[in-house]
């Protein structure tokens, strides 16, 4: 795909969006794009897929794209939608609401395209509005980045000199405070979630903020700035040469808004990197998920990852939902002679191979044609789906991806890879939360319990190979444990050459383009004796189609352990090659 011009990336947006035209409602406000579910109300469901292409119109419109269809569905949307009499009313508001969330979009599209969502509206139709987006402000918010939502109702009402509320500007921006730990880092509140919301949610609004106040509120317009400067240190690491990104936490659905923190850095007239660097790593980015059946029969974004997957699924994943990916094209905004439109792409810069990364809780290490987070597993257990396999994994990489659990009750079904997996009574316990974590300078330590009885402290140490586990491991039962590694794709609609070799201690899984191998270390002390009875071996596990987020059908190679009552340690080894 030729991403290089302005016309290019236009053209690029628009292609994702021109399929929805035909499934607006009569008067615009309604968005029907699929029959699932999320757990909010239809209204509120309508109004989200109404709402997220707006991502991406906005800063096309604000950069001098032309497009008077979608122009004419967003005005008379928003004018039904927020109509009460009007039958397309999205619906009042409660608290904790999904409409908030929508708002946000709608916010930044008065304060970056008036001339289209604002100036043209009548006098109570800009009544009308203005008193839904107000609605933000009469009731609570979660405490994470939502409140950043009700910042930018706030600020958009305000440069266009309508009623907001300053108490709860100020009380919302005093709140993201308490958020910040530093490096660039913040938590997304009282979640104590370090993830993809940091860059997409925090530092993108709080960048908008900047912009926009940036004359009103120069101190925290500075703050923020630098704040992002230093965070895009660390997230650089996120990908690899070749834009992929690491698949860790939750909304993965939101696909390329893995890179829209450098869009918005553009935006803001940031360049943690130079502008050939940040234009290769967006446009590598894009081309690498705009190869990936991610779009159904009738070109519509899916709920999934590298393919259409309900399974991975947040219970916030609506139909709609996936158009938060157009937050990428918040770069479209740039002026016509802006450096970004005419440089050629460049590689990342050169980076050092480790990169332990504490306030993010994650030791990253960049191996170039891929890249691997490792994770001592501190997350919230109050979670929306899947959040074992999304957080509490010993790695994710950029090329292996991840896989998600369909059951408790067989290995194939649990498909845990980078996980320690007990097989006890039928069930397969893993990591599912750590009771103590460190990030050190050479790798990730962890104490976790996985069953009543059972404790695991486990050091991983990466190198350029691949890493060491150490797990150090107390049991009050004699049981079965699987130290799993990498998913490799064993082939799907393509065959990829897949091969498989059990041999001892050890497993692979290898295909054209990657490899995993997992074996087990006995260290110069460990006696033959002491496993000649139940000695580890080598393990392959056929997993459920449809877990890995990226391949359809995958394989995970595995060492088995017998673990006695008492204390023991196992140590094992994963080499895992890109190719």
């Amino acid at each position: 795909m030729n991403l290089h011009s302005k016309k290019d990336f236009q053209d690029c947006m628009l292609s994702i969006l021109e399929p929805l035209k035909p499934y607006y409602s009569e008067e615009k406000a309604r968005l029907t794009l699929g029959v699932t579910m999320a757990h909010y109300d239809i209204g509120a469901t309508w109004m989200e897929a109404f709402s997220r292409p707006l991502w991406g119109l906005v800063p096309f419109w604000a950069g001098g794209g032309k497009e008077p269809e979608f122009e004419e569905i967003y005005r008379k949307g928003l004018t039904a939608g927020t109509d009460e009499k009007n039958p397309e009313y999205w619906g009042e508001c409660t608290s904790f609401d999904q409409r908030f969330v929508e708002m946000a979009a709608i916010s930044y599209g008065i304060m970056f395209a008036p001339e289209v969502v604002w100036d043209p509206l009548t006098e109570a139709q800009k009544e009308n509005l203005c008193n839904y987006l107000n609605k933000i402000n009469e009731h609570p918010l979660p405490v994470c980045n939502w409140i950043l939502f009700a910042v930018l109702v706030n600020i958009a009402m305000k440069k266009v000199g309508r009623r907001y509320s300053p108490e709860m500007l100020e009380e919302y921006l005093e709140g993201l405070e308490t958020f910040y730990l530093g490096e660039g880092w913040y938590q997304d509140g009282d979640s104590g979630q370090k993830d993809y919301y940091i860059s997409f949610a925090i530092h993108f609004y709080s960048l908008i903020y900047a912009v926009i106040m940036e004359k009103d509120d120069p101190e925290r317009a500075k703050k923020y700035k630098a704040r992002a400067m230093e965070f895009a240190k660390q997230f650089i690491y996120w990908f690899d040469e070749e834009g992929e990104a690491i698949p860790f936490g939750r909304s993965l659905t939101y696909r390329f808004s893995q890179v829209s923190f450098f869009s918005v850095c553009l935006l803001a007239g940031l360049e943690p990197f130079p502008v050939p660097v940040m234009k290769g790593l967006i446009a590598r980015h894009l081309r690498t998920w705009l190869k990936r059946p991610i779009f159904d029969r009738d070109h519509v974004l899916t709920i999934g990852y590298g393919y259409p997957n309900l399974t991975m699924a947040e219970r916030y994943n609506a139909p709609g939902s996936p158009y938060w990916g157009m937050k990428v094209f918040a770069f479209l905004l740039l002026p016509d002679d802006h450096p970004f439109w005419s440089v050629e792409e460049a590689p990342l810069p050169k980076l050092a191979p480790a990169c332990p990364q504490k306030y993010a809780d994650l030791f990253v290490y960049h191996y170039g044609n891929h890249t691997t987070a490792f994770a001592p597993g501190v997350y919230s257990p109050n979670g929306h789906g899947q959040i074992v396999a999304k957080y509490g994994k010993f790695a994710y990489d950029t090329r292996f991806s991840i896989s998600v659990a369909k059951s408790c009750y067989e290995l194939h079904e649990n498909a845990p890879d980078n996980m320690l997996a007990f097989w006890i009574d039928g069930y397969v316990y893993v990591r599912r939360i750590c009771e103590e974590s460190k990030i050190t300078e050479n790798g990730v330590w962890s104490k976790w319990s996985p069953y009543p009885g059972i404790t695991v402290e486990t050091t991983i140490t990466p190198d350029a190979g691949g890493h060491t586990r150490v797990h150090k491991i107390t049991s009050e039962i004699d049981c079965v444990a699987y130290d799993c590694g990498f998913a490799v794709s064993r082939g799907d609609f393509e065959e990829v050459g897949f091969a498989e070799k059990v041999d001892g201690m050890s497993a692979q899984a290898s295909n054209e383009f990657c490899s995993c191998t997992v074996s087990a270390v006995l260290d110069e002390n460990t006696q033959v004796n002491e496993v000649a009875d139940k000695p580890p071996v080598g393990y392959m596990i056929t997993v459920d189609p449809n877990t890995n987020l990226l391949y359809t059908k995958t394989k995970i190679p595995a060492v088995k352990y017998h673990i006695r009552k008492g204390p023991q340690e196992i140590v094992t080894r994963v080499d895992a090659e890109v190719i």
